[in-house]
């Protein structure tokens, strides 16, 4: 156990319609400012990972619970490289750390990766503000060189995340293997084929297009037997045609999924002969090379307690979410695809699978990390999409997730 101070600095948010929001600063108090779209996080745990989620690149990040940083940070517990948010708001820093797993403080990992937070926020104010107005461009400074007017005019000229490529940004920058399995944590709750399985059962090769994935996605794959190479997201067609996968996957990451033309073009050329799956930005990816439309949330879908039902088997599911645009259900209409997955709290589009190709994605985020586990079994649709060549269908993803949910724990 240990102690973290907090900053004697102050801090503030200002948001592009003129809100200003006063606290202490904490992390890189040094750093003068930095802007981003104000975005909420509703879980109750886990903001190391939400931290290293290429998703949140470009974003200013609220958590709704009261006390974070309690547990400080684990090296176990990153999800990617690095830290991606553009600042960390919070009601109260904890003063102390106690994880006998932990390296540092919250507040010192920040400061060593040039990030600034700001603590003392009324952070359930700002939330129900957020949810009214909108997801809006913020800008979260440390000390006292700008005025409240000076932060305003900078967070009003923000780069908007509309029409902003932010994946390109964070996708690997050569093709390399991804060897790291599951941690011995959640091998505890999947099914013993998934975490384990048989040593004579066939490897698939899966090419991973990375728009920003989170680790714990491969980890995921890997422990499933498969060999996973992640790509940059630049691949083409022919070179995906010429490395000849069993699969390819789709990863999660930031911006807006429209402005990545390339992928879009490159995904329509190879739907039709490989088995496919996407999450978060890869549904959404998929979808429009599908020729189907995405649309921004008003404020998006964040945190590890996100109602879904499964249209295909009636179960609901508690998912872990990190999204601000979404599928348009309806533009699917024609494309060969239905609905697999829904919103339980907005009835937005959660998922879909084409009817005849081997093709699904979902809009959450089923590796979890944090969160819920009740979506991994939509790993071992995709590895049965590869053995079969099949799509996915009512019965199918039945079997597999009564398998899931019945196998006994280790």
């Amino acid at each position: 156990m240990n102690d973290t101070t907090s900053s004697c600095v102050p801090g503030r948010l200002a948001l592009e319609d003129g809100t200003i929001l006063r606290g202490r600063a904490f992390g890189a108090v040094n750093a003068v400012a930095s802007t981003g779209e104000v975005v909420f996080n509703t879980a109750m745990a886990g903001y190391q990972e939400a931290l290293t989620d290429p998703s949140y690149s470009g974003q200013i990040l609220v958590m709704t619970a009261t006390m974070i940083g309690n547990y400080g940070v684990a090296a176990e517990d990153v999800e990617s490289e690095r830290v991606h948010v553009a600042g960390f708001v919070v009601r109260e820093l904890s003063p102390i750390v106690s994880n006998y797993r932990s390296i540092m403080s919250l507040d010192a990992w920040l400061a060593q990766a040039g990030v600034i937070g700001i603590e003392g926020v009324d952070t359930r104010a700002l939330v129900r503000h957020l949810r009214e107005k909108g997801a809006m461009r913020g800008i979260i400074a440390a000390g006292d060189a700008l005025s409240d007017a000076e932060l305003v005019e900078r967070a009003t000229h923000a780069p908007s995340m509309t029409g902003c490529d932010l994946a390109s940004g964070v996708t690997v920058s050569e093709r390399s293997t991804f060897t790291e399995p599951l941690s011995d944590w959640w091998t505890l709750a999947p099914t013993d084929d998934a975490t384990h399985p048989p040593a004579d059962a066939k490897r698939f090769r899966v090419l991973a297009l990375d728009c920003g994935g989170k680790r714990n996605i491969y980890r995921h794959l890997t422990s499933r037997g498969c060999e996973v190479t992640v790509a940059p997201l630049t691949t083409s067609a022919e070179e995906i045609r010429a490395f000849d996968p069993d699969g390819i996957f789709v990863s999660n990451g930031p911006g807006d999924p429209a402005a990545i033309d390339a992928t879009i073009a490159t995904l329509r050329a190879v739907l039709p002969d490989f088995p496919t799956f996407g999450i978060c930005l890869g549904h959404q990816l998929i979808a429009l090379a599908l020729g189907g439309t995405t649309y921004k949330l008003k404020f998006g879908h964040r945190g590890a307690n996100q109602p879904v039902r499964n249209t295909m088997t009636g179960a609901v599911e508690i998912t872990s979410q990190n999204h601000g645009f979404c599928v348009d259900g309806a533009s699917l209409v024609g494309s060969g695809c239905v609905p697999s997955h829904v919103h339980l709290n907005d009835d937005t589009l959660a998922g879909f699978a084409h009817s005849t190709w081997p093709v699904f994605a979902v809009q959450y985020h089923p590796e979890a990390s944090p969160g819920p586990h009740d979506s991994s079994y939509l790993f071992d649709c995709f590895v049965e999409m590869m053995r079969t060549g099949c799509p996915v269908n009512a019965t199918s993803m039945s079997d597999i997730q009564r398998r899931a949910t019945s196998s006994p724990t280790k």
